[in-house]
């Protein structure tokens, strides 16, 4: 007996889960978006889509507004589960092969500058949760870690002896990213507070007021108050001072692919972004300071 689409989804979802061992969010992103496209195809079952069809989906999609960003994630989960059903349920094509979206406006990741860092990270650390909240922006911005890696850390995964961070990045993959002195000082810190509230079963490297592992959630929340009481007026979220972390370390050091293994990046083009950033930080500073790209002064030096 052939399984329903709903069955075939959930089956998905356990094959990303448990044998890729994507993380929460990244299962709910391809799961949401497959939900998308089996609303498109009522009168069409899975095994008889063919690439005209799914075309005509994107072009939908693209009619109500979604970027080709957002149809080219979309399609990527589409091709994804279209591979799955091959391999693991008998299905005899991909119809998502060798289909494009339409192209849209790239846009540049924001990042603080190195000012406005130190404006955001110098603050008065007196109470278990400012103290907490210190070591986290500081390991943020001194190892450029993702939010689900700072989240997923453990009390082992630091080496203060080494001044490295053992990290779990996307799929599963581990890194081992340098820690800086601030950092370090201020995880040490951190780390007895940590003891009066942790509860004896965490090993979490940060924690709730409640002695808990901290969620995503709370730690955007905070760093968004913190930016706020800091003078900051843009929106800062987590992602923030990964983008910062690597535009300000291309900056200096010119190493691009030294901040691809940083960030854990698989492919250099998803770093080679920061070239861009970094493109427009010497772009100011020439616009500000060669004579000439100064605007003429008036008549006299016409």
């Amino acid at each position: 007996m052939s399984k329903t689409p709903e069955q075939l989804v959930q089956a998905f979802r356990e094959h990303l889960a448990y044998e890729r061992r994507l993380s929460p969010h990244t299962c709910k992103s391809y799961i949401h978006d497959v939900h998308v496209l089996l609303r498109y195809l009522i009168t069409t079952s899975l095994e008889q889509t063919q690439s005209h069809q799914i075309r005509l989906v994107i072009a939908q999609l693209h009619g109500k507004g979604l970027s080709g960003r957002s149809l080219a994630r979309m399609l990527s989960a589409w091709r994804r589960f279209y591979h799955y059903l091959i391999r693991d349920h008998c299905f005899h094509c991909n119809p998502c092969i060798g289909i494009r979206v339409p192209r849209s406006h790239k846009k540049l990741p924001s990042a603080l500058s190195p000012d406005e860092t130190v404006q955001l990270l110098t603050f008065t650390a007196l109470d278990t949760l400012t103290i907490r909240d210190r070591a986290m922006l500081e390991l943020f911005y001194s190892s450029g870690l993702r939010l689900a890696e700072l989240t997923r850390l453990k009390l082992v995964n630091v080496d203060f002896q080494e001044g490295t961070v053992r990290v779990l990045g996307k799929g599963g993959k581990a890194r081992v990213v340098p820690v800086g002195k601030q950092a370090l000082d201020a995880l040490q810190i951190w780390l007895k507070q940590r003891e009066k509230i942790a509860r004896p079963d965490v090993d979490a490297l940060f924690l709730s007021q409640y002695g808990k592992a901290i969620s995503s959630r709370t730690i955007s929340h905070r760093l968004k108050k913190r930016s706020i009481q800091q003078g900051l007026h843009q929106n800062v979220h987590p992602h923030v001072l990964r983008h910062s972390f690597a535009s300000h370390l291309l900056q200096s050091s010119g190493d691009l692919r030294a901040v691809q293994e940083m960030l854990g990046h698989a492919h250099i083009t998803s770093t080679q972004v920061y070239t861009h950033l970094d493109f427009q930080h010497l772009a100011k500073i020439y616009d500000a300071a060669h004579p000439r790209a100064r605007k003429k002064q008036g008549s006299r030096d016409e």
